[in-house]
């Protein structure tokens, strides 16, 4: 398989409490979005790093979810997942300590314990959680809906 790359650049000016920086990709999705400090421990005035990450694990797992059902011959019709990312601002620093998945899924043809084994299997393949694993608490909430 073909390697490939990802760029995002942040432009930032100032100390980091009063400053402030704008965030884009090369893809030109994300296009001079605002990131602060406050943004990141106060008010979501901007975007975050966490609120990146947190985009990034529910849409990665998403994925991985959609693959792991099609894969095992029942594809989801509908999957609505969330993801919450939680730091702790200690006499450390800033530290991210979980990211808590949620998946509502309508997948015809499975129980609720197929479900949640299906859903855990997706997240131990998710790349996202991969990278966050060891560092980071996953947890995990998975139900199908009827």
């Amino acid at each position: 398989m073909a390697e490939f790359e990802r760029r995002a650049d942040v432009v930032w000016e100032g100390s980091l409490a009063d400053g402030g920086g704008r965030l884009s990709s090369d893809s030109g999705v994300l296009k001079d979005l605002p990131v602060s400090w406050s943004a990141r421990v106060e008010e979501p005035t901007g975007t975050s790093p966490e609120e990146l990450v947190a985009a990034a694990h529910a849409t990665c797992y998403a994925m991985a979810l959609s693959h792991t059902l099609a894969q095992g011959g029942a594809p989801p019709e509908r999957l609505a997942v969330s993801a919450v990312v939680s730091g702790d601002l200690g006499d450390a620093g800033l530290v991210i300590t979980t990211s808590e998945l949620a998946v509502s899924a309508f997948v015809p043809g499975l129980d609720q314990a197929e479900f949640e084994r299906r859903a855990h299997d997706a997240e131990r393949n998710c790349p996202i959680s991969n990278a966050l694993r060891g560092a980071v608490e996953i947890r995990l909430t998975a139900t199908l809906e009827s």
